[in-house]
């Protein structure tokens, strides 16, 4: 039996069960949830380290998708908060890297 201890999408123990196998789920209290998604998301970010492309990325965005509607926080207020910072602290167009702050 392969131990597997982590935060699956939906569908997994389906697809698991097709191949002939039986998994071992549980479902998650809202404080495990969240803390496995972060955990998730910390993965998602390392996997698209590794192979930069459009379906990995597209792993982090349904992990945030996730993670927004478990805390509560509507679409519309990420995106509000997101032009506020960039307002006031910029953006990242301008790839500007702070080597260092003298003084």
């Amino acid at each position: 039996m392969k131990k597997h201890h982590k935060l699956v999408r939906d569908k997994i123990p389906d697809i698991i069960r097709a191949q002939g196998q039986k998994p071992i789920i549980r479902i998650l209290d809202d404080k495990e949830y969240v803390e496995q998604l972060i955990e998730k998301l910390c993965e998602a970010v390392d996997e698209f380290d590794e192979d930069r492309t459009a379906a990995e990325l597209a792993d982090i965005l349904e992990v945030i998708t996730a993670l927004m509607k478990a805390l509560g926080i509507k679409q519309e207020d990420l995106r509000t908060m997101r032009s506020k910072k960039a307002a006031t602290r910029g953006t990242f167009k301008k790839r500007i890297f702070l080597e260092k702050v003298v003084g």
